[in-house]
């Protein structure tokens, strides 16, 4: 009767190759992310104009400057990862049972990839791109991120999803301490957001030394940008306390899982960051420097997604592990 069951529930998961896909539409989506991030840190976002979706009001770009190449790229980019996520959603319609949770999750992500694509376009047709100081500018970078966490998080989720054997039906797992894990979820989000208002005062009001960046953080004469600076590492510091404890206690929970090295990975990280913090402080964040601390955030976020799932949406099924 087991055998029977484990075939039967066998021919109910997705295929491999739908698993892949997912896994690498996430991958894709994060490059895409990192492209976004070297428009921002090299002020390119006004190279296509106030045009959208067209640059500069062409398809073609003629004698483009490198400014409207690195822009162009990332909206063709950008459309790529509108289709491959529309794809996917198709695929697990197709391949997946009736209550999979990563129908759900794929769902979220289209709609977010929606939302990002238009967060997107109001950038350019407000004209807060390149070196503008716009006040609406930083609360607008807040939101955009804000967005793309959470598309992350449900990019992340469709494919931890499609990837178990147990704990994938709507009506086959249980809540466990939601509460504690939203709370977890929230303050990564708040210290992504404080992340990248640093970063933008750093792209608009680069230091040209350590001690004089130290100096306007705290004088009372350098924008709020500029002296909210500060915030990011205080509240990454922080955020890192409640997660260490988070972290700890989903080592030592008995879930349906094994979760131990998934968190030594998320405190692998988390140290990483780190390191990249201080680097990106001590070297003046440039360019290639902010774009490996943000990688470093996003597989954070990803990692932490998946601890979360784990920790919440476990099966109803007890005895057995993946």
């Amino acid at each position: 009767m087991h055998s029977v069951a484990t075939q039967v529930d066998l021919k109910r998961l997705p295929s491999p190759a739908l698993q892949r896909f997912a896994w690498g539409v996430l991958a894709y989506f994060i490059a895409v992310i990192l492209w976004g991030s070297l428009v921002r840190a090299t002020g390119a976002g006004a190279g296509c104009g106030n045009h959208w979706p067209l640059c500069n009001g062409t398809v073609l770009q003629h004698s483009a400057s490198v400014n409207t190449m690195i822009e162009f790229t990332h909206r063709i980019t950008s459309g790529i990862s509108f289709f491959s996520a529309v794809g996917l959603l198709v695929w697990i319609f197709a391949g997946t049972v009736r209550g999979h949770l990563a129908r759900a999750a794929a769902v979220a992500s289209v709609i977010f990839t929606l939302v990002e694509a238009i967060l997107g376009a109001l950038l350019v047709k407000l004209g807060l791109t390149a070196m503008s100081q716009s006040p609406l500018r930083p609360w607008y970078l807040a939101l955009h991120l804000t967005n793309t966490l959470l598309l992350l998080a449900a990019l992340t989720l469709t494919a931890h999803l499609l990837s178990r054997t147990h704990g994938y039906l709507r009506d086959n797992i249980r809540l466990v301490a939601p509460f504690g894990a939203s709370i977890g979820i929230i303050v990564v989000l708040i210290v992504g957001v404080t992340g990248s208002l640093a970063a933008l005062g750093d792209t608009l009001f680069p230091a040209t030394s350590l001690g004089s960046a130290l100096a306007e953080d705290f004088s009372a004469t350098s924008g709020w940008l500029v002296r909210w600076r500060w915030t990011h590492p205080t509240i990454a510091f922080l955020a890192s306390i409640f997660l260490i404890w988070i972290l700890v206690r989903a080592a030592q929970r008995t879930t349906h899982w094994d979760n131990r090295g998934l968190s030594a990975l998320v405190l692998m990280l988390l140290a990483a960051q780190y390191v990249l913090g201080v680097l990106d402080v001590v070297l003046l964040a440039p360019v290639w420097l902010q774009i490996a601390h943000l990688l470093g955030a996003d597989m954070l976020w990803a990692a932490l997604v998946v601890l979360t799932a784990r920790l919440t949406l476990q099966p109803v099924e007890t005895g057995n592990t993946e």
